[in-house]
Parts: C-alpha cells; structure tokens; sequence
C-alpha cells in the first residue's frame, strides 16, 4: 500500500466523523462506532430512500381525477426536473458536507445558530411521526379485506396497535436489517404493477394519453398539485440516516441519482399502461383506483395481489419514515439540541432505542384521533422546514464557501437561486392554498417549539440535563486536514516499524 492509498482510505473514515469535530464530547464515542458498527451500503439506502419518497405508485391516481391524464402525464414528466432533482441535489451537498444523523437539523443550525436547528427540528419531528402515525392503518386497511372483523371498533383498534409494536421493533434490530427489508418488499410490492404494465401493452391506445380532462369538469389545481408534491417529496428524511452511511461522501450521491430515475420511472410507467389501456371516466380515478385498473386489465388475481403490494408498502414506509425520525431525535441529541439521554442507543443492535419509543409512543396516541386537520398541518409545517432548508443551502453557499464539499452542485450561487425558485414558490403557494385551521394548529405547534427551545437553554443553564457541547463553527475542512494529519503521523509510523522488523 502507498502513502496516497493509505491517506485517501483513512479521509473516508475522517468524512464519517467530520460532524463530530464540531462537537468535542462526541468525537470519541464516534471514532469507536464508527469502527465497529455496521454501515447501510448503496442498496438498501436507495430503497429506503425509494420508501420514504414513493413507496410505488400508490396514491398518484387522484391527480387524473384533478386534472384529466395528459395534465398528469406531464406533471410525472416534468416535475420532477423542477422538484425532486433539486430537493435531491441539495440533499447530496449538504448531507456529505455534514454527514452526521440529524441531516436538515445541523443544516440549520450551521446557517443560522442553534435556534433555527432546535425549530426545523420541531417542524420535521412533528410532520414524520404523523405521517408514520397513517402507515399502520393503511396496512389494516387492507388486511381488513381479509379479515373483516377488523373494520372498525375494538379488533381495528387492537389490530393497530399490534402492527405498530411489530413493525417498531423491526427498526429495533437495526438500520442495515430495515433496509435489506425494504429492499425485498420493494420487489414484491411493485411487482404488480410490473405485471399490469406488461398485460396492458397490448390493450393500450395512445389517443387517451392526450386528454386534457371530460368536458364540463372543473380541474381542481390545487388536489393535482398536492398529489404531485406529496407523491415526489421527503427526498431531505434520508439525510438524518448519514452517520449511519458507508462512506457517505460517495454512497449518497449515487443512492439519490439511482433514486431519482427509479422512482419517477415508477410512477410515469404504469400510469401510462392504465390509463392507454382502461376506458373510464376522468371521475373514477379516485384513491385506489390502480387496484380496480389491476382487475380490469389482468381479472381478479392480479387486483388481490396489487392489494398485499399496498399494504407490504405500507409497512415499507413506516419503516423508513421511522427510521428518518428515530435517528433525527439522535442527531439533535449528539449536537446539543435535546438531552444528551436522547442520543442513547441499544448496546446490543447501535439502534438509538429512546427515538424508536418516543415516535412509536406518539404514533400510538395519535392513531385513536381524528386528525385530518392535525395532518394537513403537519404537511403545512413540513413546508415550513422546507424553505427554511432551501435558505440554508443558498446561506452556507453564500456565506461559508469555503466548506469542503464532497459533492458539490455543480452550479454558481445565482443559478443555484434560480434552481430553488420553482421549489420555494410551489411551497408558497400550497401554504396559501391551505385552509385557516391549519395555520391555527401550525401556528401553535411553532410557538410549542420555540417554548421548547426556550425550555432547554433553561436546562442547559440550569444544569438540569446533561447536554452534548453545541456545535461550533470548525471549519469542516480543517477537520479533514487535522485527520490527514493524524493519519500521515500514524503512516509514518507504521512505515518505521515494518522496516525495523525487515
């Protein structure tokens, strides 16, 4: 081995540490981990990426409804060049500049000081735990099917809180076993509409992919651009999984590029085979309507077996949305935002075990409610983080260029701008578009986090808690020259006593 192998090796394990050089009273716990747990590889994080964007092309169906399928066609086609590439972009620069768990939280508070990291935190730990709080009752709701007992009342409310349970402690035995899962229910769960498309090639007429929706039909904008968004976001969740990356530096890049062709792909593919190939009205496009498109096209089997690829879904993106939140808690921990005992992990699997019990805790309450209002302002808050994700992007660009990248946007800081504008005015509009409950109960949950922050800079002086030192402003870059360092002296070393013992 020669000197410029052994140093480009060991920059790899220093990239895994980098966030730590921030924060003193981590780095030595993170140079053990580092060395002894097992990391997630390319595979498995480009299907938990693909479970916490899309999870298949479950749900897309309601947007034809919305705007007839040529409107569709082309939004599945263009948007993500205009939303996901650059939610996907952002996420590969930021999370190898920073590769530590807590992802958009340290982003945050990089930019602009720890208040702003403790707030994007609140926002994106409140919106993931309600949308993981939905997943077990999807699930359910197609087991029902099966079982109808399950319908309603008692055996609904057992059979969730049982399946919420199970699928916890999948994520309880770590990262690298949840993603191996998603990768096989990936397979199974979009093998379906694998079939349909196939069965469908030869019913399809290309005439239907060009009508701009039934005469008479009022197209309803804003359900055609929630459907779009919500089915192409949460590119940013995978980024709080970064300390827990095989070489994150390289590995993230490629997840996110792989993700972003597979995943639209996933969606623009079979929406062509059906509606080329079914002849219905723009009005029987509702929720589910692929499982009816399924019977149709290939009879009752294949609509049986696109119902178990929901619910094996599902569970896919339960997994990976409480993956994301789980180690988000960790990351604010091992940063300073929360107590130093949130940051706590299972000596036997390195899972951070507090995170997993505190959103399967939340989750439980939460499945007993109504909360229409409560998700729709999750959504709503979500937004919120994103624009406070975009600004740190541009911010740290423009601010700390000097930060070693990497990946880096291969793009100066006005095109940059012009790349997050579609982004940051589509998420402007949804806001306006909102209805006024949602900006009460968004308005709250706010205040809640800003009380929050308030209440933990009480701990921290009051000593209350113990607290990881907050993040400081080391340049990252002189962090990996420190390692080269470190690693040059060690070489030398090395090189010393192989020579002695010769």
């Amino acid at each position: 081995m020669d000197l410029q192998e052994f140093r480009s090796d060991d920059k790899q394990q220093a990239f895994q540490i980098q966030p730590a050089a921030s924060n003193p009273s981590i780095t030595g716990a993170a140079t053990t981990v580092v060395a002894t747990r097992k990391k997630l590889t390319l595979l498995p994080l480009v299907f938990l990426i693909y479970f916490q964007v899309a999870g298949g092309p479950y749900g897309e169906e309601p947007a034809v409804q919305a705007a007839g399928s040529l409107f569709v066609i082309i939004g599945f086609i263009v948007f993500p060049f205009l939303w996901s590439v650059p939610e996907a972009l952002i996420t590969a620069e930021l999370a190898t500049t920073f590769p530590g768990n807590g992802g958009f939280v340290i982003w945050a508070e990089r930019a602009f000081g720890p208040f702003c990291g403790s707030l994007m935190g609140t926002w994106k730990i409140f919106s993931g735990i309600m949308n993981i709080t939905a997943f077990p009752a999807f699930f359910i709701s197609y087991v029902e099917k099966i079982f109808p007992a399950l319908e309603s009342g008692w055996p609904r409310q057992i059979a969730v809180f049982v399946s919420t349970i199970l699928l916890s402690l999948l994520n309880y035995f770590g990262l690298t076993i949840v993603g191996y899962v998603a990768i096989v229910l990936a397979f199974i769960s979009f093998l379906p509409f694998i079939l349909m498309t196939l069965i469908a090639m030869p019913k399809i007429r290309p005439r239907r992919w060009f009508s701009s929706g039934e005469m008479g039909v009022k197209r309803d904008w804003n359900l055609y651009l929630n459907t779009l968004f919500w089915n192409l976001n949460f590119w940013d969740n995978v980024s709080t999984l970064a300390g827990e990356v095989e070489n994150p530096h390289k590995t993230y890049p490629v997840a996110l590029f792989v993700s972003v062709i597979f995943i639209s792909l996933s969606y623009i593919i079979p929406l062509l085979a059906v509606i080329g190939a079914v002849p219905v009205e723009q009005s029987a496009w509702g929720p589910g309507f692929h499982a009816q498109a399924a019977e149709f096209i290939g009879g009752n089997w294949l609509k049986i077996l696109l119902d178990i690829g929901a619910g094996l879904s599902a569970i896919g993106m339960y997994e990976a949305q409480l993956s994301s939140s789980a180690y988000q808690i960790l990351g604010m921990a091992e940063i300073g935002i929360l107590p130093r005992f949130f940051a706590s992990r299972a000596k036997v699997f390195e899972t951070p075990w507090v995170g997993i019990l505190i959103c399967t805790g939340v989750s439980l309450g939460a499945s007993c409610m109504q909360f229409y209002d409560i998700v729709a302002s999750a959504n709503f808050i979500y937004s919120l983080g994103m624009l406070l994700e975009f600004t740190s992007f541009i911010w740290l660009r423009w601010k700390q260029p000097e930060l070693w990248r990497p990946f880096k946007v291969p793009m100066e800081l006005p095109w940059l701008v012009a790349m997050c504008l579609f982004p940051v005015a589509l998420l402007v509009v949804l806001m306006i578009l909102t209805h006024k409950i949602v900006f009460f109960v968004s308005a709250i949950m706010t205040l809640v986090g800003t009380l929050w922050y308030i209440l933990m800079n009480l701990c921290k002086r009051k000593k209350i808690f113990k607290f990881n030192e907050a993040m400081n402003d080391v340049d990252n870059d002189q962090w990996v020259k420190v390692m080269d360092l470190k690693m040059y002296s060690m070489y030398s070393q090395f090189s010393t006593r192989a020579c002695k013992s010769t």
